[in-house]
């Protein structure tokens, strides 16, 4: 049985050090990691920067076949006032705004931005699903914030 987790998170890069910069000025800080690879730990998980090229030849497909992929990556904050700064920091670093913090039909407050590679990330609160004090999310909450 597979558990239900995930540990990596990689994701593709054109140019590792500008893709990397960018995740440093949003103030994350890298872990030590093989050469090639670009890692900030985070709670729980791992996200890793690979080069493109690379990925492709160790999964064995051309880097074409990688693509972008239409998927998101979520950041959830403890209140509806923490969006749009994460945002406006996102900007700053050399990310690109899709959408502006907003409330959004179910309930929360959110926004998009895609990384200076195109990778998209929701932030978001929500307030049915609050985190625990060190972070973490769970889809229906871990009870109030303590």
């Amino acid at each position: 049985m597979m558990e239900q987790r995930i540990s990596l998170i990689t994701l593709a890069a054109r140019n590792i050090d500008t893709l990397a910069a960018f995740y440093q000025a949003l103030g994350w800080e890298r872990t030590d990691s093989p050469d090639g690879v670009v890692a900030f730990d985070l709670i729980g998980q791992t996200l890793g920067l690979y080069p493109l090229d690379k990925l492709a030849l160790d999964i064995g497909i051309e880097p074409e076949a990688l693509g972008h992929g239409a998927m998101t990556l979520g950041h959830n904050v403890l209140s509806r006032e923490e969006v749009a700064p994460v945002l406006a920091k996102a900007e700053t670093a050399g990310g690109r705004i899709l959408k502006p913090a907003q409330d959004v039909f179910w309930g929360g407050h959110h926004g998009y931005f895609a990384d200076p590679e195109g990778h998209i990330w929701e932030v978001a609160h929500n307030p049915f699903s609050p985190l625990r004090d060190d972070g973490a999310f769970r889809w229906n909450g871990y009870g109030e914030p303590g």
